[in-house]
């Protein structure tokens, strides 16, 4: 119970404030310094973005595997359904289309990996690095 003026009644009632602003006043601190620490804050950010960073390496390693085996099995029926002459097309003297398609599904996952590489680093490094490497 307080008074008029806002004070405690009693002793108890003041070291029931007190007790509770103390323990206010930690929670503020704990806020505080968790605010301040700021190698803190940049490693968690930095487990944040390797989290991030592998749960990518996973979905593009699934992409080209699923790629691959697309390619493969495009490849395989082009293969048993015998070559068909296009007409205006000149064939390179190429028997089995197969090594090629296989060739360009590598390529292309190589292409995907470096471009998500260079934008990993270049998040890392921040906008300094960007202006440098140009």
């Amino acid at each position: 119970m307080t008074d008029a003026t806002g004070g405690a009644k009693g002793p108890d009632e003041l070291r029931q404030q007190i007790e509770r602003t103390r323990g206010e006043l930690g929670n503020t601190v704990e806020e505080l310094a968790g605010k301040a620490d700021v190698k803190g804050r940049a490693r968690a950010r930095a487990a944040d973005l390797r989290d991030k960073a592998g749960a990518m390496t996973v979905q593009l390693r699934s992409s080209a595997a699923q790629a691959g085996h697309t390619v493969h099995d495009k490849a395989t029926h082009v293969t048993h359904a015998g070559p068909r002459p296009v007409r205006g097309v000149v064939r390179a003297g190429v028997k089995h289309p197969k090594p090629v398609l296989v060739a360009g599904a590598a390529a292309g996952a190589v292409v995907v990996t470096v471009g998500v590489l260079r934008r990993r680093q270049q998040a890392a490094h921040g906008p300094v690095w960007r202006l440098v490497h140009r």
